[in-house]
């Protein structure tokens, strides 16, 4: 083999985790041939420091507290998880950060993959550096697909770097349990994060600029997180900002903006994300590296007729499973212009558009009560000047609730267009309700109107009956 090799593809996916995956899984599927370009593990961050290690950690932690509620078998898990347990499973649910069965999956849908640093060296063409040193140029007869992803963003505080701080990465993928660990952040990575090491030993402080947690919520879904967090024996600390850190003979310290000093033995940082395309050779074509993509809802850059950016790196919905719909819509845009198929444009709701970025991104929040979400919060239906009508329920009040633990204590809210009477969007929050949040995203989707909701009907004895009390309240009041 040559030095430099140069190969044509008819579409080149830069980054193989979930994203690239499904957007050569599409584009393979259609019958294009797919080259993908990987610098770390095939599977990306969700895979090895996100989504499954996290979920894997919160699981036991759900499981124990949804036992402690239940007369008969609360007194039997009334002790400390098995920290070396868990992050045992959770190794196992990671592969044991060895992607070796993810690189059989690509290989079995026939992309070939490219290990090394992808970087754009002009249009329609991607050049990839080996850690031998070895360049391959690939190039593009219809697509370059940016699916890179997002990193940690960490503040600009004198000699953090020296303290060695924990990211999101850090924090999934931990060994064991720090004595005490503070986490500053109050959104999904850092209420995760908190009820995770808490429960597996941790005495955790958790420090939130803002006034309350998971501000892109309703404002009682944070709200009742706090409590419970703080009911475990977290320190919730609202309002507060980080003014200094340091690490004084392996303890960090902590000095808050209020004067209070903080000792730990790790601290995470969990306070946002940047797009990962400082390096990928936008320069070459025109645009800010380091910058977010903008796409239209086939994501196709803005302003290029080859250029696409999926997942994260759009800045649209930085969420794996909306990142994966993001993957699919574009592996039909380009399997469709590649082939001469006019783009279903016209359909909001068609093959070619990410409709969902905009009205029906669901997320759940796997801390103890859970937050899930569909849609619009009621502050953001306002701001975008739909007429619509909050209507609230008591989850406790649902006999399913009340059978899924004792003291279970939750909330339900529907947001509802008064002038089309369709659901703009729902939040719940309460042990169990991430299962539940799927048939909000369809009744939001879908654009179900009131009317027929009434002709779901929820089985009895199930939380799902949350839905009956919500359209009664909404209809008696």
């Amino acid at each position: 083999m040559t030095e430099t090799e140069s190969i044509a593809y008819d579409v080149v996916v830069l980054g193989a985790g979930p994203v690239g995956e499904n957007v050569a899984d599409r584009t393979r599927a259609a019958g294009l041939s797919t080259a993908v370009v990987e610098s770390e593990l095939v599977g990306g961050e969700c895979s090895y420091w996100a989504c499954m290690p996290s979920k894997a950690l919160l699981r036991p932690v759900i499981a124990q507290a949804d036992a402690r509620r239940l007369p008969g078998l609360s007194a039997a898990v009334q002790g400390r998880l098995d920290t070396a347990e868990v992050t045992a499973r959770r190794d196992g649910f990671t592969s044991h950060w060895k992607d070796d069965g993810q690189v059989g999956w690509l290989e079995g849908i026939g992309a070939d993959l490219y290990r090394g640093h992808g970087r754009i060296t002009g249009a329609r063409t991607v050049t990839v550096t080996g850690a031998d040193g070895t360049e391959r140029v690939l190039t593009a007869r219809h697509a370059v697909v940016v699916c890179t992803g997002t990193r940690a963003v960490l503040p600009a505080l004198p000699g953090l770097a020296e303290v060695k701080p924990w990211t999101s990465r850090e924090a999934t993928s931990a060994k064991e349990a720090p004595g005490r660990l503070v986490v500053v952040g109050g959104g999904v990575v850092a209420t995760e994060m908190a009820c995770a090491w808490q429960a597996l030993g941790s005495q955790v402080t958790l420090l939130v600029r803002g006034k309350g947690l998971l501000s892109r919520m309703e404002p009682f879904a944070g709200e009742l997180v706090a409590e419970a967090l703080t009911e475990a024996g977290t320190d919730v600390r609202t309002g507060t900002s980080v003014e200094s850190v340091s690490r004084e003979n392996g303890t960090v310290v902590v000095v808050t903006d209020g004067g209070d000093r903080i000792e730990a033995d790790e601290i995470l940082f969990a306070t946002g994300r940047a797009p990962h395309t400082d390096d990928i050779g936008l320069d070459t074509i025109g645009l800010n590296p380091g910058s977010w993509l903008p796409v239209d809802d086939s994501l196709r850059v803005t302003g290029s007729d080859w250029l696409y950016a999926v997942g994260d790196v759009n800045h649209r919905a930085l969420l794996t499973h909306q990142g994966k719909y993001q993957a699919r819509i574009a592996g039909a845009a380009i399997a469709a212009r590649a082939s001469g198929v006019p783009l279903l444009e016209s359909d909001p709701w068609g093959a070619h558009a990410a409709t969902a970025d905009h009205a029906a991104v669901p997320q759940v929040v796997f801390t103890d009560p859970e937050a899930a979400a569909v849609g619009l919060s009621l502050a953001e239906a306002e701001q975008a000047g739909h007429r619509v009508r909050a209507v609230d329920y008591d989850l406790a009040n649902v006999s399913g609730a009340s059978l899924y633990g004792d003291g279970y204590r939750g909330r339900a809210r529907m947001i509802v267009d008064l002038e089309r009477e369709i659901l703009l969007g729902v939040t719940f929050v309460g042990p169990g309700v991430g299962e539940l949040i799927h048939s909000a995203t369809i009744a939001v989707a879908g654009e179900v109107p009131i009317s027929r909701l009434w002709h779901a009907v929820p089985s009895y004895p199930t939380i799902s009956e949350v839905w009956l009390r919500l359209l009664e309240t909404y209809r008696d009041n």
